[in-house]
């Protein structure tokens, strides 16, 4: 399958940079560049491609209009948002996000050259039309063969409830004290939802991990905390753990908690990336695992990748409770599915569900058991 993509900027350097990075990648077709959004719609109708890649600051008609008339349109239309590392851009892209884009790509510093901005971009687009665009299913022969389920992409439901003898862990009624949960692709508007699900008593620790660069953690952790009855802000090196309040993990920084379940804190760190990325969830994730073990709750929600899936199954071998989105509510299910893969998913839950099953678990401080089916 080739990938069509059209690409709407008003930067000639820009069109320059990413159609060469477009027409490098494997698999993948540049349909056509537009300089607006008004000239970018009428260039989508005419090829009908398969994803976009869209700036924001545009004349004529910027990128969260053009976002929001896609949206309305071609709701199921895959588009990428070409961002700015500021404040401004930081803003603009969660409007974007928020009116139905599925995700972005940060545009590379002025100090990049013209070769190391290429390969960035060509990386960095690369994974995400990848993740956001599936192969198209073959009309099936008869009689059709049982295929294996795939676990980096979206392509269909799964079962909420593991099936006995699927090798996943097993659940347990003890005490839970910190809640962790870990994003990436589709992430900012799938922790509003879950966040937002959950009852203000909450009487835990909340630990985020969102794959985001600086500025934008900071604002997603605002807009978090506006939308939500728990207190949200970005988590700051030192601080103790508190019930009821959500530490996001900042841009750049590894999250971890250090101490003991009776005084835990935040520490942050500078290590080396992981799954290319940091902050990265395996990290944050073993840290609760030492401290926490069978107390502790992780959450993996959707994204691109398999970071998390190390980790949670030192949370799992802990003792602890590991949950997973499923399938047919993630926007990518790469994180989740290499959990379950893994077997360390104690339910498959979707969005929806998650987090009243979770609030129930741990929202009045003492022991309870999950209750009735997923």
């Amino acid at each position: 399958m080739t990938i069509t993509v059209v690409h709407v900027d008003d930067s000639p350097t820009v069109r320059r940079i990413v159609g060469e990075a477009l027409r490098g990648l494997p698999g993948v077709e540049l349909g056509g560049q537009a300089v607006n959004g008004r000239e970018g719609l009428a260039l989508i109708d005419e090829v009908r491609p398969d994803a976009v890649v869209l700036d924001i600051e545009m004349p004529v008609m910027n990128g969260i209009e053009t976002m929001r008339e896609l949206h309305r349109t071609r709701p199921a239309l895959p588009v990428i948002m070409f961002s700015t590392l500021t404040e401004r851009g930081a803003r603009a892209t969660f409007d974007a996000l928020a009116a139905g884009a599925r995700d972005y790509v940060t545009k590379p510093s002025s100090q990049s050259g013209l070769v190391e901005s290429v390969a960035t971009i060509r990386r960095e687009l690369g994974e995400r039309l990848v993740a956001l665009c599936p192969p198209r299913e073959p009309a099936p022969e008869a009689p059709e063969r049982p295929r294996a389920r795939p676990t980096g992409r979206r392509t269909g439901p799964v079962a909420t409830v593991p099936r006995p003898g699927s090798g996943l862990a097993s659940d347990h009624s003890g005490r839970v004290d910190v809640l962790a949960v870990g994003a990436s692709t589709g992430g900012p508007e799938a922790l509003g939802v879950f966040l937002e699900g959950l009852p203000r008593g909450l009487a835990v620790p909340v630990l985020v991990v969102q794959h985001m660069p600086p500025v934008f953690t900071r604002l997603l952790a605002e807009r978090l905390d506006r939308s939500t009855e728990l207190s949200v802000h970005e988590a700051v090196d030192g601080e103790p753990l508190r019930p009821g309040v959500v530490h996001v993990a900042p841009g750049d920084r590894h999250l971890t908690v250090v101490g003991s379940p009776a005084a835990p804190s935040v520490a942050l760190t500078d290590a080396e990336k992981e799954h290319h990325c940091r902050p990265a969830v395996d990290v944050l994730f073993r840290s609760l695992a030492t401290v926490f073990g069978r107390r502790t709750l992780a959450v993996v929600l959707t994204g691109m990748g398999a970071d998390g899936a190390a980790g949670a199954g030192e949370i799992a071998g802990s003792g602890g409770i590991v949950l997973a989105q499923d399938e047919a509510t993630s926007v990518v299910w790469g994180m989740p599915g290499a959990v379950v893969s893994a077997g360390h998913a104690s339910r498959v839950l979707p969005l929806t569900t998650m987090a009243s099953i979770v609030g129930a678990r741990v929202a009045v401080g003492r022991p309870s058991t999950w209750g009735g089916a997923a």
